[in-house]
């Protein structure tokens, strides 16, 4: 896969999503952002997304919930999770349920865009 272009930032934080959003756009990202999972599924199920950042904590559903819908929609889409509370039984059950990665916010946007990067080749692999 080329390097990912295409980043579905989904956070109830408002600022969160701005600065990060912001920050990526100017590494040459193209972004868009979601503060509900409901308000996210339309750029997935339109095939936008390279990538799905997510926050666990959303308004409107749980973030594996938002994930299990996610991935019910596109399978091979790579999905961070991303988290304010360390949790070693919430992360365990985001990878079983297919997420990507689990990142602890605050993150650095290098370590962020390196997992980005990790989790679309990986996503690129054998089915």
């Amino acid at each position: 896969m080329k390097q990912p272009k295409n980043i579905l930032l989904v956070d109830d934080e408002e600022d969160f999503l701005e600065t990060t959003s912001r920050r990526l756009q100017r590494r040459g990202f193209e972004v868009k952002t979601a503060t509900r999972c409901r308000d996210a599924m339309p750029e997935v199920s339109d095939g936008w997304p390279d990538v799905v950042v997510l926050d666990v904590m959303l308004s409107d559903a749980d973030g594996m919930e938002c994930l299990s819908r996610i991935k019910r929609q596109a399978p091979r889409l790579p999905v961070l999770m991303l988290t304010g509370h360390a949790s070693l039984q919430a992360s365990i059950m985001g990878l079983e349920h297919g997420a990507s990665d689990y990142c602890l916010k605050p993150i650095e946007l290098d370590e962020l865009v390196e997992k980005i990067i990790i989790a679309c080749k990986e996503a690129d692999g054998p089915l």
